[in-house]
């Protein structure tokens, strides 16, 4: 059984939903980079997105030029954000391909753009071609209990959507790809059990557990970025908190 979004273009296999959430948790974990089979596609490089290069990435550091690097507003220092050229596309994509590929950052080797549909979500407005991408995944489900968290994964998203106004400060999305990740982290609350079984379904939790879970998940990526970091010095506000919208994946990592 396949997943029901709309075939507009040519669909593409994002394989069974399942242990396609095994490996993408095991990402946002920082256990291992994600496996996209993105064939010829380059959207997340083209889409005006600033990467983030955390301190301890040395061996990406030293494949960058250094005028291509500027700080990260409002992160510790040593933690850097790799911009775009007038085009959108990132400068270590060359004739199409990504001239950095077995050096490039955490950021892009954690990036998986199928948790968009997973989520049952479109994607951004100004995110055109990764939204198209996204939206030519297709999920398969083996099982009954596949189609089950992937609804749980949906209604997660769906509450974060209907309760954005009461969520924690700090811990509210504010993109789609954000919000699809916050989704993946807390479904397991939607799930009768807590986990996807032959007797598990889909359930309307406790909104206070909810919120309660989003501060744990959001506070464990916290303290894994601040086990990577150097001593935080005293930094300006800069007003460009647009900047690390892409900062969601373990915390800091949303874009490519």
């Amino acid at each position: 059984m396949a997943d029901d979004q709309s075939e507009d273009e040519p669909t593409l296999a994002a394989g069974e939903f399942s242990p396609w959430m095994e490996q993408i948790e095991a990402a946002l974990r920082g256990e291992r980079g994600s496996d996209v089979p993105c064939g010829g596609c380059t959207a997340c490089c083209t889409s005006s997105q600033f990467i983030h290069i955390e301190p301890d990435e040395t061996d990406t550091l030293a494949h960058i030029p250094a005028d291509l690097l500027f700080p990260a507003p409002r992160l510790p220092f040593g933690h850097v954000l790799l911009g775009y050229d007038q085009r959108g596309h990132c400068p270590m994509l060359v004739d199409n391909h990504c001239s950095i590929y077995e050096h490039r950052p955490r950021t892009c080797r954690t990036y998986d753009c199928r948790v968009l549909p997973a989520a049952g979500l479109e994607g951004d407005d100004d995110k055109v071609l990764i939204a198209r991408q996204a939206q030519r995944w297709r999920f398969s489900f083996a099982t009954q209990d596949d189609q089950i968290r992937r609804d749980a994964v949906r209604a997660a998203a769906t509450f974060l959507d209907e309760h954005r106004d009461s969520l924690p400060v700090g811990a509210v999305p504010t993109t789609a790809t954000q919000t699809a990740v916050v989704a993946i982290e807390i479904h397991h609350r939607f799930l009768s059990g807590g986990e996807a079984t032959d007797h598990a379904s889909v359930v309307r939790p406790n909104p206070d557990v909810v919120r309660a879970e989003i501060v744990r998940v959001t506070g464990a990526r916290d303290r894994a970025q601040a086990h990577r970091s150097v001593p935080k010095p005293k930094w300006r506000q800069l007003g460009v908190e647009s900047l690390l919208q892409i900062s969601w994946f373990r915390r800091t990592k949303t874009g490519r």
